[in-house]
């Protein structure tokens, strides 16, 4: 044999070694950062799927339709569009989220404080309770011509009237999320002597979280009900009055394209609500807990 068959191969040097290893690194960055991009993409096809489906058989049958009352889709996007882009369903949907807001949170409030309180106090609780599911029987949408031609047609009694068609079911969450507390937790409390005030934020405030969460999360779509309901009576703007505007004067085109815009907005604000939900309670999540 030769000597240049019996020379062994030089082993890689540092340098070598360190550029190999860079090298599996990056692939394995890059790998990860596709496999979260394809994670990411799945979720929303699976999110999404139905609704692209339910549009194209919508816009599909309604092409030729001869309905006066069924337009096509077609139609209504476009009636949509040229309202959107001229301001006029812009700023209505403008005044109805403001009123959405400042209805939703003053239901949160007051449903958590009173919640806390009536958790908390066993007598109290048993005294007011006929009164409250007496007011959560009633339908919501029946007492809003009520509380307008009681209170008057300004902006304001818009907004009461959704804080009180929310109020109830962040109430009974919040009480149950109170009554919820474990006795062992409400015993350490009161052995080491635990404020009251620190009592209620530190303790039955972070334990009853996640049922008064999802007690705003059922009265987010109630607001959005009553929003529009609330602007069909004495009102001069606002989606409700856009929608009812439309279908007086026979624009049933732009009828439905108010009727689908809100359809829209409740569905993005559910999904808003769902990363708002999981930011707040990402300990509850992070816990297993269901």
């Amino acid at each position: 044999m030769t000597e240049t068959a019996l020379r062994t191969p030089p082993k890689p040097g540092p340098g070598t070694v360190s550029t190999k290893n860079a090298s599996v690194r990056q692939a394995g960055g890059t790998f990860r950062e596709r496999s979260r991009f394809a994670k990411a993409l799945l979720n929303v096809l699976q999110r999404t799927w139905l609704i692209a489906l339910v549009f194209a058989i919508w816009w599909t049958a309604s092409a030729n339709s001869t309905n006066i009352f069924i337009p096509s889709l077609e139609d209504i996007l476009l009636s949509l569009r040229r309202d959107l882009s001229n301001g006029v369903i812009g700023s209505g949907a403008s005044y109805s989220l403001t009123n959405l807001g400042a209805g939703l949170l003053l239901a949160v409030v007051v449903g958590i404080a009173g919640g806390l309180v009536l958790g908390e106090t066993r007598r109290l609780r048993e005294i007011v309770d006929p009164v409250i599911h007496f007011f959560r029987s009633v339908p919501q949408a029946a007492l809003v011509p009520l509380i307008i031609g009681a209170f008057g047609i300004g902006q304001g009694p818009k907004i009461y009237t959704i804080a009180f068609a929310c109020m109830w079911p962040v109430l009974l969450n919040t009480i149950d999320g109170v009554l919820g507390v474990e006795p062992t937790i409400r015993k350490f409390s009161k052995v080491y002597r635990i404020p009251a005030g620190l009592h209620f934020r530190r303790v039955v405030l972070p334990a009853a979280l996640p049922q008064i969460v999802a007690g705003i999360r059922v009265a987010l779509p109630i607001g959005i009900t009553v929003m529009v309901v609330s602007e069909l009576f004495a009102a001069n703007k606002g989606l409700g009055f856009y929608i009812l505007n439309s279908s007086a004067t026979f624009q049933v085109p732009e009828t439905w394209a108010g009727a689908l815009l809100v359809g829209v907005i409740g569905y993005i604000l559910s999904l808003l609500f769902i990363v708002f939900e999981r930011r707040i309670l990402s300990w509850y999540f992070k816990s297993g807990a269901k």
